[in-house]
């Protein structure tokens, strides 16, 4: 039930996923099992876009019922991933996370995909050179970022991102 709440979560907030640093929290669910990367298709896109309206509803009940296991919110679940053409509402949480995992890695301003690994990887870089941050501040960020470098998985699918950026200002104005 917690990665249900997880999981709507992440697809109402899809558009906070732009921060690089938010990679390996997405990347990552409740019991610290990776994200199951899949082979977007255009279909899984527009579907995932078409659910968004009826999640902001199930999120709240799900937020109300924290971490106990209902039932009655799983088959909640499952009735809107089918009612928009999902197998089940595991499927809608994978079409979710693997958007998501291309969306953080999208330049807002201009489209360009980097790779959320390299994209610590140079955020790491960034920060050790920062001379302007204090030590225990710099020590504590190359720490966390080591941490996400370290349970962050490239993207297994680069095709996903053609398929993600087709349809990225569709994605965002769901998600608003």
């Amino acid at each position: 039930m917690l990665r249900a709440v997880q999981s709507v979560k992440l697809a109402g907030l899809l558009v906070f996923a732009h921060a690089v640093l938010c990679t390996s929290v997405l990347a990552q669910d409740a019991l610290d099992e990776p994200v199951k990367q899949i082979r977007l298709s255009d279909a899984q896109v527009v579907r995932f876009i078409s659910a968004q309206p009826d999640l902001p509803i199930i999120a709240k009940k799900l937020e109300e019922a924290g971490e106990e296991a209902d039932p009655a919110l799983q088959q909640e679940l499952d009735a809107i991933a089918k009612k928009h053409g999902f197998s089940g509402f595991s499927e809608l949480d994978d079409v979710a996370a693997n958007i998501s995992l291309v969306m953080a890695g999208l330049d807002p301003e201009t489209g360009t995909f980097t790779d959320p690994v390299a994209a610590l990887q140079q955020e790491l870089e960034d920060v050790k050179a920062d001379a302007s941050i204090p030590e225990d501040d710099k020590n504590r960020l190359i720490k966390e970022l080591t941490d996400a470098i370290a349970t962050t998985a490239p993207l297994q699918f680069p095709e996903n991102v053609s398929v993600v950026k087709a349809h990225s200002e569709e994605i965002e104005k769901g998600l608003q």
